[in-house]
């Protein structure tokens, strides 16, 4: 199967190289040049558009930082549907609203194609391992079609429900990430000034009720200090956008949401927008006047 890939950055780069160890023919493009150019050292083929990866390919994923590079790449004079024909199908790994998925579904049928939204988590160190959760929206048959190449990179490959189902479930996810980074940033600066070793936090509430994902993602980054971005509190503050637009519409109320809103608006900014969301902490740390660190 011929299969192209638009967005290499921290995710979709790695989700290749996957692919090309898989053994797949890998098309490929990117806005800027250089990790094109870096992939087609490995095997993959390099492409000049979106519309040329779509003349090639016959499935083709997507792995975008926000709305509106989704909907260039889709949607644009040289984009992916200008070239889209009977048969193929393409994958949206991208964090997006639900109207976003549904909109690309809907050309894609019209064209005869067929599309899956299939955000991913696990971050680029679960790009890099291949062990993504990947969450789908679309028709059965169609998501079985694409599991054996889901599988290259993917370890918790679940079909969700119909268009648009992944991406609601991406945001779900979203939601409580932030809210779950923006109270363990809280509760570790409070730890710290109560006299707790973070490292005992860790591996003690780690196993209990209080333990979380996060926790296990962020302690060992802030007790490094070690902030460069992973996933950076500028893609959570997108995101969280997302969720609000979401809930707006659906009259749903985000107590928590809007609490980690905040607490993301003040990285941001104090400047930290640039950073790893573990660093989070930072700005709790300056209010205590304490550092979390080893004892």
């Amino acid at each position: 199967m011929e299969i192209g890939f638009v967005g290499l950055g921290k995710m979709g780069r790695p989700m290749t190289e996957h692919l090309l160890r898989a053994g797949h023919r890998v098309h490929v493009h990117n806005r800027s040049r250089a990790v094109v150019d870096e992939l087609a050292a490995q095997g993959a083929v390099a492409a000049t558009s979106p519309r040329e990866v779509a003349e090639r390919a016959e499935m083709v994923m997507t792995c975008l930082t926000n709305t509106p590079a989704v909907e260039e790449v889709y949607f644009g004079p040289s984009g992916l549907f200008s070239a889209a024909r009977a048969g193929q199908l393409f994958v949206d790994h991208s964090t997006v609203g639900l109207d976003t998925s549904r909109q690309c579904a809907e050309r894609a049928r019209a064209e005869g194609a067929d599309f899956l939204d299939a955000p991913v988590s696990g971050g680029p160190a679960g790009a890099q391992g291949g062990t993504l959760t990947i969450m789908v929206g679309g028709e059965a048959a169609t998501f079985e079609r694409a599991r054996p190449v889901f599988e290259a990179y993917g370890k918790n490959i679940r079909l969700c429900g119909p268009t648009a189902a992944g991406s609601a479930i991406k945001l779900v996810n979203q939601l409580l990430v932030a809210i779950n980074t923006a109270g363990l940033a809280e509760a570790l600066v409070f730890g710290m000034k109560a006299g707790a070793d973070p490292q005992m936090i860790l591996e003690v509430v780690g196993t209990g009720f209080g333990g979380s994902r996060m926790l296990e993602r962020n302690v060992p980054l802030v007790l490094d200090r070690n902030f460069k971005a992973g996933t950076a509190v500028s893609l959570i503050l997108k995101d969280l956008s997302l969720i609000n637009d979401l809930a707006a519409t659906l009259g749903t109320p985000l107590e928590m949401g809007a609490r980690a809103q905040e607490v993301f608006d003040r990285a941001g900014a104090a400047g930290l927008g640039d950073d790893d969301m573990a660093g989070l902490v930072r700005p709790y740390e300056r209010q205590a006047g304490v550092e979390v660190r080893r004892g």
